[in-house]
């Protein structure tokens, strides 16, 4: 019986071919766009946005020329639910988000996969860089990175559980990137040269900070900014304005640079340090979901990332309790920043990962 397969498609090049190599291998597919949102800012099309109008209309052209049915479902609501509302609130409470991480877990791979099986459909297929092997030992499915490994998204992709897995499809984890552009210019798709998605989809012009106080209906409130030793330095505009490892745009004068160290959100200040003062030899990491695992029975030696394009760095994890991992480095690391993703690698298998949290979080 042919096997039905549902690709999430989003108007660029590479969800485009991911249509056309799911066709080829001969699977009764359907294109799919995700509706996310009716805000009118962002339906401007940045040069680097995702998610637009003109993107569906892409999306509709290409399912069109390959002869698939194509849906467009609405999920403002649980786009709004589940990425916008987390990604101000993590703001709001000190940290630094990745929303695309958070629309990989909650739309694309757990409402779209909800979908498909609706409709009685197979597999849902994504044009991320990343691949899917079934470990013939243990029977679990493993999560791999794309063999492209300029164009790895498997960092963003760690929060898969082993049901949605079982259901996705990644057709271009064996590709790189000029052979997906060369496909597409082969078969005349109208994006083949389009750039690749960069900007945040719901704030195209990257003001992230005015765009949650416009979203909150709330302003920042000024407050101060300390050195390492408590020392007032300065006014800042609100604590969300800055991340950690900051050093840009502090209007701070000083005879050597500072970068953001820390925030406290009690007395809402903002704390200005030296390089060095980047540095931690540990984190915490919370929310966390294993892949090979249920859950670690000891240490596990590893390589982690704490950035989406950081390079992957020696570690052992260690969970403490049952959604809390600890992360101790091999060596001290670099503005570990809380609200971000610590992904754990063995070699091109992700183990799994978690947001970076700090103790007072916690609390």
């Amino acid at each position: 019986m042919q096997k039905k397969a549902l690709i999430a498609m989003s108007g660029g090049v590479d969800s485009s071919v991911a249509a056309y190599l799911m066709a080829q291998k001969g699977y009764d597919c359907a294109g799919a766009t995700l509706k996310l949102y009716d805000n009118p800012q962002c339906s401007q099309p940045g040069e680097r946005a995702c998610c637009t109008p003109s993107d569906t209309e892409v999306a509709r052209n290409v399912a069109a020329r390959l002869g698939m049915l194509y849906y467009v479902f609405p999920m403002q609501e649980e786009f709004r639910k589940n990425v916008i509302d987390k990604f101000a609130s993590t703001y709001l409470n000190g940290g630094t988000p990745n929303p695309c991480i958070d629309c990989n877990r909650f739309l694309k791979f757990d409402a779209l996969v909800k979908k498909a099986q609706e409709l009685g459909i197979d597999y849902v297929v994504s044009g991320h860089y990343a691949r899917v092997q079934k470990d013939p030992d243990t029977g679990r499915y493993l999560l791999k990175k794309g063999l492209d490994s300029t164009k790895d998204q498997s960092y963003v992709l760690y929060s898969m559980t082993q049901e949605q897995l079982a259901h996705i499809l990644f057709p271009l984890g064996e590709y790189t990137k000029a052979e997906i552009r060369q496909i597409a210019q082969e078969q005349g798709f109208i994006n083949a040269d389009k750039p690749d998605s960069q900007d945040i989809c719901f704030i195209p012009d990257g003001d992230y900070a005015s765009f949650i106080e416009e979203y909150t209906g709330n302003s920042s409130a000024p407050g101060e900014f300390l050195d390492t030793d408590g020392r007032v330095l300065g006014k800042h505009k609100g604590h969300i304005h800055y991340t950690i490892g900051q050093r840009r745009g502090l209007g701070i004068s000083a005879p050597q640079s500072l970068y953001v160290c820390g925030k406290s959100l009690q007395t809402n200040q903002v704390i200005l340090g030296k390089k060095e003062d980047l540095m931690s030899s540990s984190c915490l990491v919370n929310d966390i979901n294993l892949i090979p695992w249920d859950h670690l029975d000891g240490p596990v030696q590893c390589k982690v990332k704490t950035r989406y394009r950081q390079p992957e760095q020696p570690a052992t994890i260690e969970q403490i309790e049952k959604d809390l991992l600890k992360v101790t480095f091999h060596e001290p690391q670099r503005a570990v920043t809380p609200g971000q993703a610590a992904v754990f690698y063995d070699g091109d298998t992700v183990l799994g990962g978690g947001t970076i949290v700090t103790e007072a979080q916690l609390k």
